[in-house]
């Protein structure tokens, strides 16, 4: 049964080899480069599938030796290596055969946003951009700060900022959602525990042609940007807030002194959270994709737990505690979350697949 799932795939993969050598793809890069990039996509599947064949056929053709006086032995042995291997190929096989998220190699936008708890709240907002830099420098990524609003007593109200890098959208795609703190704040006098809470948006970069906005359908305001408290912190109108009308979408930047600047940055944004909202809508309509997620994705699902007095992090979607908050939260070894929300992903979506 599972031979019959994969020879597709090994059909597909010698076609294209095939394909790829004629005259007549040579002749039409557009063909050439959408048959090269299938045939990569396919790639370590078609070489997992084969290794997978070899290795039953090896384990059949020595079980049919186990009686054989001469090479018995022999063929006891191969057995104790060879069946170990084939359910690990196969588990292998499983994951490079979930249908692969088309946003998994793109940049990101993140945006963190101060909640309940006020000064606190805005404070954790700038805890956890800082978690997300140490684990952006371990992963060798950029991370560019496209607008921020101060909080009154330190840290941000919002931060929006781009991260640029490999696979920067599958590592951190689970983030979105309300993250909650808990701990003594540095203003507590009696020494008690306040409970405070964040929104993050993980929102995948898209190129100028993949959201097709009309200039009509932009309403833009300037005005003067300000800085913390409402203080003004430039004496012309360079603040940019663009509208997308037909969805209401809005994005605001003034990090900028220049009003072009701003207006090119929140175009993107827009961009962005725009290609993010169809994104989204694509997911309500196809609930069995939904149930593959780990999460929804929705804002306002309470996904973590921050408690500092324990020194614990817990992760609500799948039940997951650690006693390493510490750890975590000065190192940036944000993996020791990432990777278990991959394997619960990637084992509800085998699941989904019938695999």
């Amino acid at each position: 049964m599972f031979r019959e799932k994969l020879q597709p795939f090994i059909d597909r993969h010698e076609e294209i080899n095939t394909l790829l050598s004629t005259q007549e793809i040579a002749s039409d890069i557009k063909k050439m480069t959408a048959l090269s990039k299938e045939q990569s996509s396919i790639a370590k599947l078609v070489e997992q599938a084969r290794a997978y064949m070899e290795t039953a056929d090896a384990i059949e053709e020595n079980k049919e030796l186990l009686g054989d006086e001469e090479l018995g032995d022999l063929a006891k042995e191969e057995l104790s290596e060879l069946e170990p291997m084939l359910p690990q190929i196969e588990e292998e096989i499983k994951i490079l055969m979930i249908p692969r998220d088309p946003n998994d190699d793109r940049n990101i936008y993140i945006e963190l946003r101060a909640g309940a708890g006020g000064d606190e709240s805005a404070l954790f907002v700038e805890d956890i951009f800082k978690l997300y830099l140490r684990y952006a420098e371990k992963m060798g990524w950029k991370v560019e700060i496209m607008s921020s609003s101060e909080g009154t007593a330190g840290g941000y109200k919002e931060l929006i900022a781009l991260v640029k890098g490999d696979g920067a959208y599958s590592q951190l795609k689970y983030e979105s959602g309300v993250h909650r703190v808990q701990r003594v704040p540095d203003t507590e006098t009696q020494g008690r525990v306040h409970t405070s809470a964040i929104t993050v948006a993980i929102i995948p970069e898209v190129d100028d042609v993949e959201v097709d906005i009309k200039p009509n359908d932009i309403k833009m305001d300037v005005y003067r940007s300000s800085g913390c408290g409402g203080q003004s912190v430039n004496t012309t109108d360079s603040a940019v807030r663009l509208t997308h009308i037909p969805t209401g979408i809005v994005a605001a930047i003034q990090d900028e002194k220049s009003q072009h600047k701003n207006r090119d940055k929140a175009m993107k944004v827009l961009k962005a959270r725009v290609y993010e909202a169809q994104m989204q809508a694509q997911l309500d309509e196809a609930s069995a994709d939904r149930k593959a997620q780990v999460g929804s994705g929705d804002r306002s699902e309470k996904i973590r737990t921050y408690n500092y007095p324990q020194n614990r992090i817990t992760d609500h979607r799948i039940g997951l505690t650690l006693y390493s908050l510490d750890h975590i939260m000065n190192n940036g070894n944000l993996e020791q979350v990432i990777e278990p929300l991959t394997a619960h992903a990637q084992s509800e979506a085998i699941k989904a697949a019938g695999l």
